[in-house]
C-alpha cells in the first residue's frame, strides 16, 4: 500500500475519531483527541487493512516554544510510532493533552504493553500523567528529583545537585551552585567559507 493510500485508508477507517490525518515527508501523522485516544489505538492495531501491530515508540513532547516562537495550541502532546510488519508500514499517532498545568492522557499499555516504560519515561521526563498505567513511576530521574527535565521551563542546572560528602561519608543533595557559562567557542565563518 502506498503511503498515499495508507492516508486515504485511515481517514475512511478512522472516521470522525482523527481530528486530523496529514502526510508529510511521505509519513502519515493521525492527531485524535484525549476521548478518542484509544479507540484510535485500538483501531490502527486491529483493523484488518492496517494491522498496526507494534508501538515501536511513544515521547511526551512540548510544543512551548515551537521553532523558538510561541505555540498558540496545547503545550503537552504524546506522539506514538507504530509499525505494522504484516504490511510494511509505520504510521504516527499524535494526541494533545487537554490541560496544560496538569497534563493527563489514557495510558495505552492494555492495547499495546511496549508502552509501559515509555509512559513512564514521559511521565518522567515532561510530567504527563497517563490514566490507568499499571506502575506509573518515576524510571530515569532520582526518588527526589523535583520536577521535570524535558520541560523547556526547567533550568538547564537543574534546582539540586547530588555529591559524596567525605565527612558525612554519605550522598547529600544541595542547591545548585553551578555558574552558567558559555563554552561553545563563537565562529564566523565568511560567506564564501569552503567553496
Amino acid at each position: 500500500m502506498r503511503v498515499i493510500d495508507l492516508q486515504a485508508a485511515c481517514s475512511e477507517i478512522l472516521g470522525d475519531k482523527a481530528s486530523k490525518i496529514s502526510l508529510a515527508f511521505n509519513e502519515v501523522t493521525v492527531e485524535c483527541l484525549p476521548e478518542h485516544y484509544l479507540d484510535v489505538m485500538a483501531t490502527l492495531r486491529d483493523h484488518e487493512a492496517l494491522r498496526f501491530e507494534l508501538l515501536v515508540d511513544l515521547c511526551g513532547v512540548d510544543y512551548s516554544t515551537y521553532k523558538n516562537e510561541p505555540w498558540q495550541g496545547k503545550r503537552f502532546a504524546v506522539v506514538s510510532q507504530l509499525l505494522s510488519v504484516k504490511n510494511n508500514q509505520r504510521i504516527r499517532v499524535r494526541v494533545w493533552a487537554e490541560d496544560d498545568g496538569f497534563p493527563v492522557v489514557d495510558s495505552v499499555t492494555d492495547i499495546y504493553n511496549s508502552a509501559d516504560w515509555y509512559e513512564r519515561e514521559a511521565f518522567d521526563m515532561y510530567g504527563i500523567l497517563f490514566n490507568n498505567h499499571p506502575d506509573l513511576r518515576r524510571i530515569l530521574t532520582d526518588y527526589g528529583f523535583v520536577g521535570h527535565p524535558f520541560r523547556k521551563d526547567f533550568p538547564i542546572s537543574g534546582h539540586v545537585e547530588m555529591r559524596y560528602d567525605e565527612t558525612e561519608k554519605r550522598v547529600i543533595y544541595q542547591p545548585v551552585t553551578i555558574e552558567p557559562r558559555e563554552i561553545t567557542p563563537r565562529v564566523v565563518r565568511e560567506e564564501n567559507y569552503g567553496g
